[in-house]
């Protein structure tokens, strides 16, 4: 095929990017490797027109194998292909630690500190800025914080720092424990690459051991007042490295110190401080340096810290720069904020007047290294051109922003959401697996149990399969604050629709279902389905079909003669019996047709009804509670008593009030203006109505307040309903306007005296009756089953990220099992209320905890339970008990507490985010995804459909005539869904809906026949291709057989970034600053052997700092013609 042969060039090794930077002298451990291991090295690297990574990196010293270099000259370089920064890091990222655990990754916490010369005139370093996730700065006043902010940089700061790690000192797994070693290995290596003149050595330490100034210091000083002799909070970190180092692990309380001939030794003031803990002792004191502890819950678990030091010193020509990472990580003392164990450190100090430009430099470190790529890179790094493509792969993945359309002083607020990261670090060159998603939502509805199982009560089975490893959880996680939060909540919100219900239906039978009775339903019917159902998170309440069928069905009895009781348990006997025949057929599979479409439609007009009822309720007490609104003008009335004659004849009836008319003379008044007026009760009623309401909604929504602590605006967002409820109540009560109140049932006793708490069957109906019951049961139960499975699929939507499932055929089966109970008792019959079931989910939604400044919570889920479910129903049965506290409450508050709940039902939806965008002009529409992929006149097309089957649905409703027909109708609106196929594409069918399952399995298995033929047409079309373009990946056929596929990257960030006239400039100025050591240029020689020293101290440090290289060599494959 071909030969192999190996680049080779004379001459002496000259520092490249690709050169392995030295490593620290203390090192305790050094590898050997064999001749096979090298050539196993060399082997993994080859260039075919591309440079292509090798699979593993190996470590080799100079004394061991000496190691030529290529030429690194520009022409060389322009020639010379060069890997794309993204696959350089993926390969990199892709590369096993060493076994030892050193270069796993850990969170970090960067802190920058700017050399500062304070009023007597001692130079100390000041903490300037911060990063856990978002930058933080000192803000001028050198008072406070600033906001956590997106970091914002220049081009020319990231150009200038990637010159500096190329041309500047980077020392790798060093390893050192204390500042003062730290210090001293790095002005070696300085001063050994000519970063650093010898006789600058001194100068440079002390300015780098100066003392450190922290603003949580200043803070914590300010008071504490200075009325206690307290040690000086800063002190010289020259003399923490003295007194104490910290050990590199808590077992090992020793500290490994250098020995100037290479020996290794323990450290003589040896003492038990773990990692985590300071290295020092404060002047003999024994208290340790504890750092900014308040700070450290914001820190996450095990981070490690990256200090970034930044100077202008009168002694330096040049800026200097290194680069260290340690082997392990060790506290410093105070030089970090915070107590966690320092692991990297940049340094860069210059002369004078460049200080807002290594300020820059400085930040963009810091940036880098709070970037989430850059930093895995930083610890896996084992050469300088590991970083080097680190910061390549940032600049390629960077956004920039116009300098003339944007202000670099505004602050960026940090996003709600972040992306995740992980396509930066996966190999592109790995298979992408295509998610088909009608098989992914066939799969979804299959762990739902929408699927049919073909056997009896499968559906069933499986439900009960699928719950009983959360049944005990259901429990255990109901016991916290949020779940007493949602009872209180939903307590009153339950209660008062019951109550509601209950008069209703008294009014419409009666009194042969009344209040009473809906208490009792609901104790029973709450409790029962909190305990045995598949999704607790629905509520069972009481609807308006439910009145219309029993309005209707008790004016047929009142028409037949028949008792209306004796004949509705026939009714509810057969209704049960349907549902459990259509949970015994998996007839809740058919739920999957239910789309978004149908489910919005119906949970938008529930909420619409719940705020038109809570208004028009609120409007009803003003009708009977009058308001005089011309209380100027004259009235003519005149008092009719009810007896004139028994009355003197000099009584002037004129000028009898409403009262004395009313009350001592029995009679009424007659004239202009006489009705009675309440003064003040409907103004009451409205401030109560709408305070209940704005105070709910404001509090809600408290978690996002700028005041307080988090945990305090939790509390205060999770009890905002209770809170409106206790203070617009408690409005009431100290005002004392008799305002109507809610009426709550005194004795546990059937409302009706000729009824009891078990029906009769017959009761003097006809026998055949049982049978004729058949008919309004089927009615009743589309109406029940339609209204149950509706609200099921909005309470599972996956937007709520439920982890343990529903039960849709197990909660049709406790439903049909209650009807029985109910129709038994002769209790009114409850399902799945949607307005009730979706704030119980509001209500119990969890959201991260914000660790790291500036960061946003995000939705985790919902807190699923049995708990509160159980407790609302069991407190509804004992509000009998309780009757003179709730007799208390206004009935304003609670319609005010109905409005809340309606328009918080319509938070979220997207149809009523659609009917919002028809109002709004072009530039003002939010940024919704579905304005992104669906013409916007399609958006609003789709809007108008829903908003006409909504008015339909609405107008069904009204009328008690029609309404019984409103299931029927939920069931039309599918067939209507599925119409608009005909109008709208699939793709834009599934940004605006959900994707409509096919109707017939034979429509079904050929369309996956069909896909599976262009599935097969396509593989076909790719095995003819050599090169794919689209794909990005060459083709290259070898002799042997095999096929080499070489990626192909149409812009290479490295080599044009290599062209550019800023690169160009920047690294010209390095080259010309540190002529002597420019990884640019070959024919200079390095002073890294001991014959290079100049003096006989440096030639006992270059003894010891023999540095590893890596070989970044390629194989050149050459085709040889036969």
């Amino acid at each position: 095929m071909g030969k192999n042969t190996k680049k080779m060039e004379g001459g002496g090794a000259a520092t490249s990017p690709d050169e392995e930077p030295p490593r620290d002298p203390g090192l305790s451990q050094h590898h050997s490797y064999t001749n096979e291991d090298l050539e196993g090295h060399r082997a993994h690297s080859i260039y075919v027109g591309v440079h292509v990574p090798g699979a593993h990196r190996r470590r080799s010293r100079h004394h061991r194998h000496r190691h030529h270099h290529r030429s690194s000259t520009k022409e060389g370089n322009d020639n010379r292909p060069v890997t794309p920064p993204s696959q350089r890091v993926q390969f990199i990222l892709g590369e096993d630690d060493d076994g030892e655990g050193t270069h796993n990754s850990h969170p970090l916490f960067s802190e920058m500190e700017t050399l500062t010369e304070m009023e007597s005139g001692e130079l100390e370093w000041k903490e300037t800025a911060r990063w856990v996730k978002f930058e933080e700065d000192v803000e001028e006043g050198g008072e406070r914080w600033s906001k956590p902010h997106v970091a914002t940089l220049s081009l020319h700061s990231l150009f200038e720092l990637r010159s500096f790690l190329l041309n500047g000192t980077v020392i790798l797994d060093m390893d050192a424990s204390s500042l003062d070693q730290i210090a001293d290995l790095v002005l070696d290596n300085m001063i050994n690459q000519g970063q650093l003149p010898v006789e600058g050595r001194e100068k440079f330490r002390d300015a780098l051991l100066r003392k450190h100034k922290h603003l949580y210091e200043k803070q914590k000083h300010s008071k504490e007042n200075g009325n206690m002799s307290r040690l000086p909070l800063i002190r010289s970190l020259a003399e923490i490295g003295r007194n104490h180092s910290s050990s590199k692990s808590g077992n090992n309380s020793a500290s490994v110190i250098s020995h100037p001939e290479g020996a290794m030794e323990q450290s003589p003031s040896t003492g038990s401080i773990t990692r985590n803990q300071s290295g020092s002792n404060l002047e003999g004191s024994g208290n340790e340096h504890k750092g900014n502890t308040h700070f450290m819950r914001k820190i996450p678990p095990g981070a490690e810290a990256s200090n970034i030091l930044v100077g202008e010193v009168p002694f330096l020509e040049k800026p200097a720069t290194v680069f260290v990472r340690l082997t392990q990580a060790a506290n410093l003392g105070n030089l970090t904020e915070v107590p966690v164990p320092t692991r990297f450190l940049y340094i860069i100090m210059g002369p004078t007047g460049g200080l807002p430009r290594y300020h820059e430099i400085g930040r963009a470190m810091a940036t880098l290294l709070s970037d989430e790529v850059f930093h895995d890179v930083a610890y896996k790094a084992k050469n300088r051109s590991h970083l080097l493509a680190g910061i390549d792969e940032f600049l390629d993945a960077v956004t920039v922003l116009p300098p003339g359309e944007w202000d670099p002083a505004i602050r960026i607020e940090p996003p709600a959401a972040i992306p995740s990261q992980q396509p930066r670090k996966a190999k592109k060159d790995q298979p992408v697996v295509v998610f088909d998603e009608e098989e992914e939502e066939r799969r979804i509805r299959e762990e739902s149990g929408l699927v049919r199982t073909g056997r009896l009560f499968g559906g069933f089975i499986n439900d009960l399969k699928r719950k009983k490893p959360w049944y005990l959880s259901d429990f255990v996680d109901g016991i916290s604050i949020q779940s007493v939060a949602s009872f209180f909540f939903l307590y009153f919100a339950c209660l008062t629709p019951i109550i509601t219900f209950g008069g209703l239906l008294g009014e419409a039978t009666e009194n042969r279902i009344a209040a009473m009775e809906s208490l009792v339903s609901g104790l029973i019917c709450g409790v029962a389905y909190g305990l045995f159902s598949g999704q607790p998170l629905t509520i069972l309440g009481s609807t308006g079909p439910v009145l219309v069928f029993e309005s209707i069905l008790y004016e047929f009895c009142k028409s037949m003669d028949w008792d209306y009781l004796s004949f509705r348990l026939w009714i509810g006997v057969w209704c049960g019996t349907i549902l459990i025949i259509l949970v015994a057929v998996d007839a809740s599979a058919f739920v999957c047709y239910i789309t978004r479409f149908t489910e919005e439609n119906f949970a938008t007009l529930i909420a619409f009804i719940f705020i038109y009822k809570a208004v028009e309720k609120v409007f009803k007490i003003g009708s009977k509670y009058p308001m005089d609104t011309q209380v100027d003008s004259m009235k003519n009335c005149t008092c009719i008593p009810n007896q004139p004659e028994m009355w003197p004849d000099d009584v002037n009836w004129t000028t009898v009030n409403w009262e004395d008319c009313h009350d001592a003379y029995n009679g009424t008044l007659v004239g202009n203006r006489c009705e009675h007026y309440y003064p003040d009760v409907y103004l009451l009623s409205l401030i109560l109505f709408f305070g209940t309401f704005l105070v709910s909604f404001y509090l809600k929504d408290f978690k996002t307040a700028p005041f307080f602590p988090t945990k305090v605006r939790q509390f205060i967002s999770d009890f905002a309903v209770i809170i409106a409820i206790l203070m617009m109540s408690g409005l009431d009560f100290a005002i004392g306007i008799h305002t109507p109140k809610l009426e709550v049932p005194g004795n546990f006793a059937p409302t009706w005296e000729g009824r009891g708490w078990l029906i009769p069957p017959f009761n003097r109906n006809p026998w055949w009756s049982s049978i004729v019951a058949l008919v309004p049961a089927l009615l009743a139960c589309i109406l029940i089953f339609m209204d149950q499975q509706i609200t099921a699929v909005i309470v599972n939507r996956k937007e709520h990220k439920l982890k343990k499932g529903g039960g849709y055929h197990l909660d049709l089966f406790v439903v049909a099992v209650l009807i029985i109970i109910n129709s038994i008792m002769g209790l009114p019959w409850f399902v799945a209320a949607t307005v009730l079931s979706i704030n119980h989910v509001n209500s119990l939604k969890l959201e991260s905890e914000c660790a790291a400044p500036g960061e946003k919570p995000r939705f985790l889920g919902v807190r699923e339970n049995r708990v509160t479910h159980i407790l609302i129903f069991a407190f509804i049965g004992l509000s009998v008990v309780m009757t003179p506290i709730l007799r208390m409450i206004p009935m304003p508050v609670l319609f005010g507490v109905f409005l809340y709940m309606g328009i918080a039902a319509l938070k979220g939806l997207q149809f009523f985010d659609r009917i919002l965008i028809m109002f709004m002009p072009l530039k003002y529409q939010p940024d919704y995804a579905f304005l992104r992929k669906v013409p916007l006149k399609k958006v609003h097309l789709f809007t108008l459909i829903q908003l006409a089957c909504l008015a339909c649905l609405w107008i069904i409703k009204s009328f008690s005539e029609t309404s019984i027909l409103f299931p029927l109708m939920l069931v039309v609106m599918i067939g209507i869904r599925k119409m608009l196929d005909w109008l709208f594409t699939q793709r834009e069918l599934k940004v605006l809906d959900d994707t409509l399952p096919e109707f017939s399995r034979k429509k079904r298995l050929e369309s996956e026949e069909q896909s599976n033929e262009d599935e097969e047409d396509i593989d076909g079309d790719e095995g003819n291709l050599k090169k794919s373009p689209t794909d990005g990946v060459m083709t290259i056929p070898l002799a042997n057989g095999n096929v080499m596929k070489v990626p192909m990257t149409p812009i290479n960030i490295s080599e044009e970034m290599n062209k550019s006239g800023v690169w160009k400039d920047i690294n010209q100025d390095q080259e010309k600053n540190n002529p002597l050591n420019s990884p640019t240029k070959n024919n200079t020689k390095k002073r890294g052997t001991k014959k290079d020293a100049l003096n006989e101290d440096e030639k006992k440090r270059l003894s010891m700092m023999a540095e590893e290289e890596e070989e970044d060599e390629g194989i050149t494959i050459k085709v040889m013609k036969p």
